[in-house]
Formats: C-alpha cells, structure tokens, sequence
C-alpha cells in the first residue's frame, strides 16, 4: 500500500533542546493515524514539519510524495491542516475565511462545501459574524470546516477535539471514520487515549521526542491490553530511566 507520511531521522532541535529526536515514522494511505503523546511530547512539533511549517534540523520528510522541507507551499496545498492553536483572522467573518481559504487552493465549490459545513456542525448563524468575535467552541468548527473544505486526500489535526462540546466531538469522530473508509487518510495527534483506541487504525507512541512504539489497537485488543495502559506503561518506564 502506498504511503502517504514517510519521515526518515526526522529531528528539531532549538538550541540545546531537542524537540524530536530522529523520527523514523510511515503512515499508509487509508489510515486514522494516531500520534500519540503527553504534553511537550513533540507531536506539535512533528506536524509542523510534516505540513512544511517547520523545518526539520535533521532528516526528511515527504507527505503525498512531496519532500515537506524542498517544497513546503505544495504540501499545504494538498492537505488539510488543524493546527494546535492557530485561529482564523479577526477581521475576516466565518464565511469570508472560507472564501478566502477557497481561493488560496484554487478550489471553485466554496459556497456549496461552506453551506454543508455551516450546516454539518451547526454554526450557520455565525457565517457573518467576524472570527474575533467568535467563541473558541465556533472558532474551532470553522478550523475544521477549512481544512476539509476541498476534500484533501489527507488531513493533519493536532488535537482534533478540543473546544468541542460532548455533541460536537462524537460528530467529528464519526466524520473522520466515514472520511477515512471513503480511502483518505487522516494523521491526528492526540494526548486522548480513549479517543485513539476508539478510532485510530494505527498509532505511534511519541515521548520526549522519541519514538517508543508503534502498533494497532486492534493488535493491543487481541492481546487482552489496551491502548492506555500500554501507552502509560511505556511513559512511565521512560520516566524511570530519565
């Protein structure tokens, strides 16, 4: 099966600090990746310089077949990006970023795709409200609106459920499974255990910056364990070791 995430010693370094650590990391296409870690693991880190944000100190990276750090502008123009942190501009309204995010990647349905998403996670009375005016819940709906609103065959969230309500939060797991069963992928980074077991089809287990483990809860389940036991069994050993 083909790859669609390949990164080789990928490492980032800030001064003496090392925020990862030689990554060595393969997403196939048609997975629900999961980049698992506590805070500070440097899964930020990794998506940044997976979608071109960052470049790496070390190693390489290629995303769709496009090396991350030769030709940052084509990932980002091919995927779909959910930063950590990162909002929409203040002085735009909800629809108007849409547009605009349109307009960046060249991509001509925006009005049909907005009314579905408006419409899918129930923000439609805000599509004229500006951003800054929005709350974090409704900011981080339209987030999720612009990342997917030309269909990207693959989409990299960094926590895609913070700021969501209960309601909101089950919609999105069960749009990213459906998303993902109609043959895209998905690269996510969570610090949520039960929500990687729930839906991830593949996960890597990152802490400070280093790779621990990689696997399937499918294959964590048929060894009678699960996905939060292993992940701070493995965490905490390393923490013994420091």
């Amino acid at each position: 099966m083909a790859l669609v995430v390949e990164a080789k010693g990928l490492s980032k370094r800030y001064g003496e600090t090392v925020a990862v650590d030689s990554l060595d990391l393969e997403v196939p296409e048609g997975a629900l990746f999961g980049l698992l870690g506590p805070n500070g693991s440097g899964k930020s880190t990794t998506i940044r310089m997976l979608t071109g944000q960052t470049r790496p100190s070390a190693g390489t990276a290629t995303v769709l077949g496009v090396d991350t750090a030769a030709d940052p502008v084509e990932v980002r123009r091919r995927v779909g990006i959910i930063p950590e942190q990162e909002t929409p501009p203040s002085f735009l309204t909800a629809a108007e970023y849409l547009r605009f995010v349109a307009a960046v990647r060249g991509f001509a349905g925006v009005e049909k795709a907005a009314d579905w998403w408006f419409d899918f996670l129930d923000f439609g009375d805000k599509r004229d409200v500006l951003c800054k005016d929005l709350s974090r819940g409704t900011r981080q709906k339209l987030m999720f609106a612009q990342a997917f609103l030309h269909s990207p065959r693959l989409a990299l969230i960094d926590e895609p459920l913070v700021n969501f309500d209960p309601i909101v939060q089950h919609q999105v797991k069960e749009f990213l499974v459906e998303y993902v069963e109609k043959g895209n992928t998905i690269f996510l980074s969570t610090h949520i255990l039960e929500v990687a077991e729930e839906v991830c089809t593949g996960y890597a287990v990152l802490h400070r910056g280093r790779l621990f483990a990689t696997g399937t809860p499918d294959e964590l389940r048929q060894t009678g364990r699960h996905l939060p036991e292993v992940f701070l069994e493995l965490v905490r050993q390393d923490r013994g070791h420091a």
